[in-house]
């Protein structure tokens, strides 16, 4: 049983309570943002919780074990910082999250009910609907190597050992057109062999997607100079002028490690690795072996 602090616990004996629910998402960047379902702003730990972003949650359930423990809050887009242009562009993605029982009356006299990471968000018009995953679910997650065909380090890490800053794998390029929100020609990269940066990082440094990072889907080279397809729409328009960075990309191989990377010795694959068809492979009587005499008589 949960044991709550002695002033807390002297106010829900009382009978009349002024209890709400607060709210504190620290995003990847280290923001703190604060929100609450009072119809006041409400300040402690250093954290200023607004009461205008409607924030308000599904029912709180525990259960034994190990099992993944999930929360609804919803809410309106209503806040300076958690608005939907911050929503699309990722910046709460995984954010931690902290939930409080406080009396709005005596901030002081408080209760952290639940700690956990923000899940997937759904957007409709100017609201969210947001799930907050209990800590049980790091455990859902891989840790440690995976025995694979395909490299399992990033580019340019320190298991990998790329200089991707050299100028071989990168480079810097301006859009000339816009065909969508995904698609666009661009300038600066005719140096470039078609497919180059397929599977790169690119990186805006300039417009509306200033500083916004994105893989690119696909690299070539057309008529009107290098095309660029992004895996997803920018959240904001992208417009000719806009200029950006690009990285060579990796498709993991280790095919392309020795021969766009020659970087062989740091593949950390296991590229000779028997696959399903051998583990699960077995002697046919009357198979013929390389020296043309039958396996069996």
């Amino acid at each position: 049983m949960r044991q709550l602090p002695d002033g807390l616990q002297a106010h829900l004996d009382g009978g009349a309570t002024t209890l709400c629910r607060c709210w504190r998402l620290v995003r990847a960047d280290g923001l703190a943002l604060g929100f609450t379902d009072h119809d006041r702003d409400l300040a402690f730990d250093g954290t200023s919780f607004e009461a205008a972003a409607g924030f308000e949650a599904g029912e709180m359930v525990s259960s034994l074990g190990l099992g993944v423990d999930n929360l609804e809050a919803a809410g309106a887009l209503s806040s300076a910082h958690l608005n939907e242009e911050a929503l699309a562009c990722g910046l709460f993605d995984n954010a931690q999250v902290e939930i409080f029982l406080v009396n709005w009356a005596e901030p002081a006299q408080r209760l952290l009910l639940r700690k956990g990471n923000l899940g997937e968000v759904r957007r409709s018009d100017t609201a969210f609907n947001a799930e907050i995953r209990g800590l049980a679910h790091v455990l859902n997650q891989p840790e440690g190597r995976v025995i694979q065909f395909t490299c399992d380090a990033d580019l340019g890490d320190a298991r990998c050992t790329v200089d991707i800053d050299d100028p071989a794998y990168s480079a810097s390029g301006t859009i000339t057109s816009v065909r969508d929100q995904a698609s666009f020609a661009a300038s600066g990269l005719e140096a470039f062999a078609s497919g180059w940066f397929s599977r790169g990082l690119v990186t805006f440094t300039s417009g509306g997607n200033e500083g916004r990072r994105i893989e690119a889907k696909t690299h070539r080279v057309g008529a009107s100079g290098a095309e660029i397809d992004l895996w997803q729409p920018m959240r904001l328009a992208l417009a000719a002028g806009d200029g950006f960075e690009i990285r060579a990309g990796c498709d993991k191989q280790f095919s392309t490690c020795r021969a766009k990377f020659a970087n062989g010795p740091n593949f950390r694959g296991f590229p000779h690795m028997p696959g399903n068809d051998f583990a699960i492979s077995y002697p046919v009587r009357g198979e013929t072996a390389n020296n043309g005499a039958s396996l069996a008589g």
